[in-house]
């Protein structure tokens, strides 16, 4: 699962760019009961969500030269430079070179082999977000790929991340985790584009997860603050009850009550 405790190649990061910054904090405050903080005047717009006055997340506003509205995912790198260059020679791309962020730590946008853009971030003075698997946090996060095979040798070259397939219902899930990590320490998943209807249509990406406390309650909330259920509230057993919404820019998220552990 995700935590705070840290790891090379686990999701350390996450943030949004919203054509409506002002919106995006109405339309997620109402939601999940974030509160959103300005970098200061040296950012350029970038903030931070907060949530009983930890970070859960970044956001800011963007232009269409900045690509669709989204959320982005990072994940931990040692060597932001390193990581990049490998994405390269993995026949990814870089679409935002490694930076210095006012010695918070330095960042990187890359895209894998699937032209999936998503971040590296390598810490400094921040480590990453301060809360995680929690209500109004981060808690998993999804790739919709259209060759698992692919994504799992491609990720395995750059984060050094490993896979394993899960059996449940219907078929096999392939699971996420940092190399060399216990089991516990799984973060997420592949999914093939083919096998999921309400994502074939609009390509792969990485799609992240909150918690929550009752999802049947944040669909409706999110239907009442513009925003559109791409997935009604389902619930899969040992997992937990999900859905998956969409902000009022089209900005695509999850949520879920989690299950709790067995054992």
């Amino acid at each position: 699962m995700l935590t705070t405790r840290f790891v090379d190649g686990a999701p350390n990061w996450i943030d949004v760019g919203t054509p409506d910054i002002d919106g995006a904090q109405s339309f997620y405050g109402g939601l999940f009961g974030w509160r959103f903080q300005s970098a200061g005047p040296d950012a350029g717009g970038y903030g931070f969500f907060q949530l009983d006055g930890r970070t859960v997340a970044g956001g800011m506003q963007t232009g269409p030269d900045q690509g669709p509205p989204a959320w982005t995912v990072y994940f931990q790198s040692a060597d932001a430079q390193a990581t990049a260059k490998a994405a390269e020679q993995a026949h990814g791309s870089v679409l935002f070179q490694p930076m210095d962020v006012m010695g918070q730590g330095h960042m990187a946008v890359l895209a894998d082999q699937a032209g999936v853009p998503f971040g590296i971030w390598q810490p400094g003075q921040t480590k990453g977000v301060d809360a995680a698997n929690e209500p109004g946090a981060l808690c998993w996060v999804e790739l919709y790929t259209p060759d698992i095979a692919a994504a799992a040798a491609f990720y395995h070259q750059v984060l050094a991340l490993e896979t394993s397939a899960v059996p449940f219902p219907g078929g096999t899930y392939t699971c996420v985790n940092p190399g060399g990590a216990e089991e516990d320490a799984m973060f997420g998943g592949m999914v093939p584009l083919a096998d999921d209807p309400t994502e074939a249509e609009s390509g792969p990406y990485w799609l992240p997860y909150f918690e929550v406390e009752d999802t049947d309650a944040v669909v409706e909330k999110a239907q009442q603050l513009g925003g559109t259920v791409r997935m009604p509230a389902t619930t899969m057993e040992g997992v937990g009850r999900m859905a998956k919404l969409a902000d009022p820019y089209g900005v695509r998220f999850a949520v879920i009550k989690s299950e709790p552990p067995q054992g």
